[in-house]
């Protein structure tokens, strides 16, 4: 197979990122190397031009029209479709997977506890996702807190303090925790990372919806007088140029 330098010099960096994303939303059980598709998808698309265009009498219309049809037809069949299928699949299974972690949380578990006895006990692909990602955090203390700021922020708001337990609550608050796919994560790492310029570039050129929440966050608690002190100093960081470390020493005070 050909090599990675010369995968990077035939393609741009947008379509080998866009293949690895792809790759990614496939979950941990895919085995699909981004490159090693690449190369494969390269070198059946030529052998299908030079075939057809040896064996056919129509060989200047098919030869193109054949190869690129596969070269499209393929990344669809093997990647686009299989990544449409999972999104279902999982969107079936966060329906009973947040509804035992809901009722494992009203049991008077931490957060920490609900998780384990819920990925434990459910044997779905979701589940599985959610175990290895847990591996890899550190999702006790802090972000239980977190999510019972949330939960008084929301009940000042007139709603149902259950709703952030939905997939559509804690679920995306853990995917944009933990995904490196996220743009909220991709954003977060850099400012955590001190790469401030990189930050406000990527900002500037993608839409990070962390940092529109963030503002509208503020004007909220600010409204309702609910304390939330991590989004206060995120906000310092985020907007008045406030020292990340800062950041640490509150997480390491809480712990």
């Amino acid at each position: 197979m050909m090599n990675n330098r010369f995968i990077e010099k035939i393609y741009t960096k947008k379509s080998i990122n866009r293949i690895k994303k792809k790759t990614t939303l496939l979950g941990i059980y895919n085995k699909i190397d981004p490159i090693d598709f690449m190369n494969a998808r390269l070198i059946i698309s030529l052998l299908i031009f030079f075939i057809t265009f040896l064996i056919s009498s129509y060989a200047y219309i098919l030869s193109p029209v054949l190869t690129i049809a596969f070269y499209i037809g393929v990344e669809y069949i093997v990647l686009d479709m299989r990544i449409k299928k999972r999104s279902s699949k999982l969107d079936y299974e966060a329906l009973f997977f947040f509804e035992v972690l809901t009722l494992s949380l009203e049991t008077g578990r931490n957060l920490k506890g609900a998780l384990d006895l819920t990925v434990r006990n459910i044997d779905s692909e979701l589940s599985a996702e959610f175990a290895s990602m847990l591996e890899t955090i550190d999702y006790g203390k802090t972000l239980t807190e977190a999510l019972n700021d949330i939960k008084e922020l929301i009940e000042a708001l007139g709603g149902n303090r259950k709703t952030i337990l939905s997939f559509a609550g804690f679920g995306d608050i853990l995917m944009t925790c933990t995904s490196t796919n996220s743009r909220n994560f991709t954003y977060g790492k850099l400012i955590g990372e001190g790469k401030i310029k990189e930050a406000e570039k990527y900002a500037n050129n993608t839409t990070v919806e962390g940092l529109y929440t963030l503002k509208s966050i503020k004007e909220l608690i600010k409204r309702e007088k609910v304390k939330m002190p991590i989004v206060d100093l995120i906000s310092d960081i985020i907007c008045n140029n406030k020292n990340k470390e800062e950041m640490l020493s509150f997480l390491i005070k809480k712990k």
